[in-house]
């Protein structure tokens, strides 16, 4: 008989801890596109933050919905609120980007 352990009971993708490849790609791309239309002086590190913010926002009151789980959805507004620390140094730093190596 094989043998059977608490991890045979959840499916494999639930069991990986490994992130998501795609998420972290998106995550990238819109992090630099961020931080680049403030070196590009296109849209204020204010304006940003404040962008995120609403997206925080949006996050919360629909999250549910969409049928994330409630460490989903944690999740999520605790990248999406690591992203706004991030901007708020900048505003902190006179509301410029850092340079890019």
């Amino acid at each position: 008989m094989a043998k059977v352990t608490n991890d045979d009971a959840y499916p494999a993708m639930v069991r990986r801890r490994e992130p998501d490849a795609h998420g972290q790609a998106a995550m990238l791309l819109v992090e630099s596109l961020l931080h680049s239309l403030i070196s590009r002086s296109v849209i204020s590190v204010a304006d940003e933050v404040e962008i995120v913010e609403v997206a925080a926002e949006v996050k919360a009151e629909i999250g549910a919905d969409l049928g994330d789980s409630p460490e989903t959805m944690r999740h999520s507004l605790a990248l999406l609120d690591a992203i706004s620390q991030s901007l708020r140094r900048d505003v902190q730093n006179g509301g410029r980007a850092p340079e890019s190596p």
